[in-house]
């Protein structure tokens, strides 16, 4: 059992290993957090290889190895052999910059059974503009090609934001065309560095529903083909996010220096007490962590998540975005409130003492559009590790 003695302690399924924050590129959108762990504080092999068995012993089925850029370790195809031996299903999420063919066939041997690439528009000067990275797009579409050729699953992971949006048919054309078994159309969540650059981001809800409605008609075009996953912008989804099927249900993150994570970016949340695999068993974190026993379960929500009839379905939203945009990682997800079309129903509970942030920034969603529109898209600050 969880901390809170009535909510159920559930087995987790995946793994997130953030390898390293070091990358070569520089999205505006990074999910690396504002603060990097340098590489002289990174967890060596030896501690992962250890991670993936007690991982595997408390359930968990599918590792990610990411970043960061993963091909920054020189001990990547270590690494992967390790949760390979583990028993693990070994996914490699990648810039592509950076793994050489040789490097490839020795991570193949070691046991890696998926890849994912992560692709910034279907236009290469953009492509390259928005990664921060001169030739990167060609590096993608090489890389790609050799995946494909050493028949492994290739993913296409396509980040959308108000600089590509218009492109979203050109991406699953450009994932068709590379080989790829499965395409993400993956609408920017603003935590971290692309909180920092949401004005030049944030597309408009006239763009957002356009790109939805064309996912829709390509989903049909392509049935059998590919599979097309979409996630959209939380500012302009009809319901809460059931983040990561639930804080601390199904999921958990290691970052580069060992800390572990409800979810990947949980550290923006102050005054949350982060426990470490250098000092703690997988196992005793996951039961007894502070962070993580913080917002299982519902005996901890405020009004109106608290009696919402869906309160068991999607946990009152994203906690680190409430915490981003109202200080109270606790509070209802804003975006939500705002965007369910449930305003009049919850509009006497917004009015309760301290919860004004709630009435202005439902009035401040009504006006963004005409900003986003106006502004020009121009990134303030990247993720880039300097």
């Amino acid at each position: 059992m969880a901390a809170s003695g009535s909510t159920p302690l559930h087995k987790p399924l995946g793994l997130l290993a953030e390898l390293t924050h070091r990358c070569p590129l520089g999205c505006p959108y990074c999910s690396n957090p504002i603060a990097l762990d340098p590489r002289k504080d990174e967890l060596d092999t030896a501690t992962w290889a250890r991670v993936f068995r007690e991982a595997a012993a408390l359930g968990v089925l599918q590792v990610h190895l990411s970043g960061g850029e993963p091909a920054a370790r020189r001990d990547l195809v270590e690494i992967t052999k390790a949760a390979h031996d583990a028993g693990l299903y070994t996914n490699l999420i990648t810039s592509a910059v950076g793994i050489t063919d040789k490097t490839l066939d020795l991570l193949y041997d070691a046991g890696l059974d998926h890849v994912q690439v992560s692709i910034q528009d279907s236009v290469e000067a953009s492509a390259d503009r928005i990664a921060g990275y001169d030739g990167a797009f060609a590096r993608k579409r090489t890389f790609a090609a050799a995946v494909v050729a050493r028949k492994l699953p290739l993913t296409v992971n396509a980040v959308m934001h108000r600089a590509n949006i218009e492109h979203v048919g050109d991406m699953v054309e450009l994932a068709l065309a590379l080989g790829a078994s499965r395409v993400e159309i993956a609408h920017v969540q603003y935590y971290g560095w692309a909180l920092k650059n949401r004005t030049m981001l944030m597309p408009s809800r006239d763009q957002v529903m356009h790109a939805a409605a064309a996912v829709e008609e390509l989903r049909a075009r392509h049935h059998g083909q590919i599979v097309i996953d979409a996630v959209v912008p939380d500012y302009y989804a009809r319901l809460p996010k059931p983040c990561l099927g639930g804080w601390g249900r199904r999921s958990l993150n290691v970052t580069p220096a060992g800390k572990v994570l409800p979810c990947h970016a949980a550290e923006s949340i102050l005054g949350l007490e982060f426990w470490n695999v250098r000092d703690r068993s997988l196992a005793d974190i996951w039961s007894h962590s502070p962070a993580f026993n913080a917002f299982r379960g519902t005996a901890w929500m405020q009004e109106p998540c608290a009696s919402c009839p869906k309160r068991e379905q999607d946990f009152g939203g994203c906690r680190c975005q409430a915490f981003a945009l109202t200080s109270d990682a606790a509070a209802t997800d804003p975006p939500h409130v705002a965007a369910s079309g449930v305003f009049g129903r919850v509009n006497s509970r917004l009015r309760s003492p301290g919860a004004s942030w709630k009435l202005s920034f439902i009035r401040k969603l009504t006006e963004t559009s005409r900003e986003f529109r106006r502004s020009r898209f121009k990134f303030s600050e990247t993720g880039r590790n300097r």
